[in-house]
């Protein structure tokens, strides 16, 4: 009876396939890549000014003043309810895009997407908290996957929409309003977890089915790296346990950094993905001024889905790359990264459009394959609970370093630079993350070349000492004879 118990509770099929079928329309947007086009055409009738100095910059905002509360909520609501949170956000925004108008509106518009963007954490930690581990790695695969392959047949989708059909970008947008509104319902049908990472974590560590028993042991390294189980809600008041909660955050964040090696992988992933936001979500923009789309053919879709293909290849084929990354990892860093600032200058100072789609492809295979190598170098040496952990504030401190950039360079109370100059702006922050990564690898090869000449200086000499040990042995033996 116990057995079957189990095996019940380990049932991983049901509710990985209802998150594959919530991402897939979650990320079944054809309309996206023709955003800017939608403002500024004669639906919305916005300026290029308005969409960039004061629309765009609310997403970033609203993202950060909203990711750390949601991060908490989710993880005490057990992660369903912010799906649906997510879901209903999803509906509101594509319905004020739909129907509403001025930049009031759209600034409303941005602030539900940044509630979506916040919500995100939902979705990538629920499926942890209903499976059992062995499973963990095959479901990560197969929610990953099924986003990036939503995203390119939605953005292949839009563009034949567009191109061949003569769709306009308002019956895209219906389309993802139709698109967002079955992952909403998708999402009733998820199972709700009975623990979270944080405020819902079981005392006793998960068991493992085997062949012959029903229970198997955790290993002592598992249990060794995973964080100090805290105590069930009901044990304490409310806010004693949100304190406890709160402090333990605290102990994993400062072991999660205590070590050098995940400290300088994820300063890159901060300091990158901050950069790489912020192109990602202005590159619009600039295709829109090098061909504008009221006067040119717009193959934004088509783009998209080469660069999602792109991203895809190279972090599939980082598993065949094999290199010793802890002496290699920054001077890899350190090139690519001065390969995304050499694309974005090009973007900057070429006024072709066909240079500033190549640019954009080769600038975002280059991010995704060093996130890939990011991702598990930091994964790899941390548990479960801690990796999701680490990410999460990785990406809080990189929004953070977006806000800014955002704040000083786009918003028009700041600098409210055009968009062609924000390129250049880009550029050099590229650049300078190239120049902290490259002196960072000279400091590491230099250190294991000394390291290698005094390893090899020490073992000549014992090795001189053996030799000259053995002939003194041998002198006295032959005196004594």
């Amino acid at each position: 009876m116990s057995c079957w118990k189990q095996e019940k509770a380990n049932i991983w099929a049901f509710p990985t396939l209802i998150l594959c079928l919530y991402g897939f329309f979650y990320m079944m947007k054809p309309s996206e890549p023709f955003l800017t086009p939608y403002l500024t055409g004669p639906d919305k009738n916005l300026t290029t000014d308005e969409v960039t100095n004061q629309i765009l910059p609310v997403w970033t905002y609203s993202y950060l003043a909203l990711l750390f509360p949601v991060f908490l909520l989710t993880d005490y609501v057990r992660y369903k309810p912010v799906l649906l949170l997510q879901g209903i956000s999803l509906i509101v925004t594509w319905l004020l895009l739909l129907f509403a108008h001025g930049v009031l509106a759209m600034q409303l518009v941005e602030f539900f997407y940044g509630m979506v963007t916040a919500t995100e954490v939902a979705y990538y930690a629920y499926i942890y908290s209903v499976v059992s581990t062995q499973h963990y790695q095959k479901v990560t695969s197969y929610c990953r996957s099924v986003t990036l392959v939503a995203a390119t047949v939605a953005a292949v989708l839009g563009q034949l929409l567009v191109s061949l059909a003569h769709v306009s970008y308002f019956y895209l947008n219906a389309i993802t309003l139709a698109s967002v509104s079955l992952a909403f319902l998708c999402a009733f049908f998820l199972p709700m977890p009975q623990r979270s990472m944080f405020f819902h974590r079981r005392d006793a560590p998960e068991p493992l089915p085997g062949p012959s028993s029903c229970q198997e042991e955790r290993s002592p390294d598992a249990a060794a790296r995973a964080p100090t189980p805290q105590p069930q809600a009901g044990n304490a008041g409310p806010h004693r346990h949100m304190l406890s909660v709160l402090l333990q955050l605290g102990r994993d964040l400062r072991d999660c950094y205590g070590s050098r090696k995940l400290l300088y992988w994820s300063l890159w992933w901060a300091l990158a993905t901050a950069g790489f936001n912020q192109v990602v979500n202005y590159v619009q923009l600039l295709w829109d001024l090098r061909a504008p789309s009221h006067s040119s053919a717009v193959y934004n879709g088509a783009v998209e889905a080469i660069a999602t293909f792109l991203s895809s290849l190279t972090s599939f084929l980082v598993q065949y790359v094999k290199i010793n990354w802890d002496y290699f990892g920054e001077l890899a860093l350190g090139i690519f990264s001065a390969i995304d600032a050499s694309c974005l200058f090009l973007m900057h100072f070429s006024t072709s459009i066909w240079a500033c789609y190549a640019g954009y492809l080769i600038f975002k295979a280059c991010y995704m394959l060093l996130l890939t190598i990011a991702t598990f170098q930091i994964a790899v040496n941390l548990s479960m609970e801690r990796y999701a952990l680490m990410f999460g504030f990785n990406n809080f401190i990189a929004l953070l370093i977006q806000t800014i950039l955002t704040i000083v360079v786009v918003d028009s109370r700041g600098l409210g630079l055009d968009i062609v100059t924000q390129f250049l702006i880009y550029g050099s922050y590229f650049a300078v993350i190239h120049g902290i990564f490259m002196i960072r690898s000279i400091c590491v090869l230099v250190s294991c070349k000394c390291q290698r000449k005094i390893m090899r200086s020490c073992t000549e000499q014992l090795n001189q000492a053996e030799h000259e040990s053995r002939e003194q042995i041998v002198t006295s033996y032959m005196t004594r004879l």
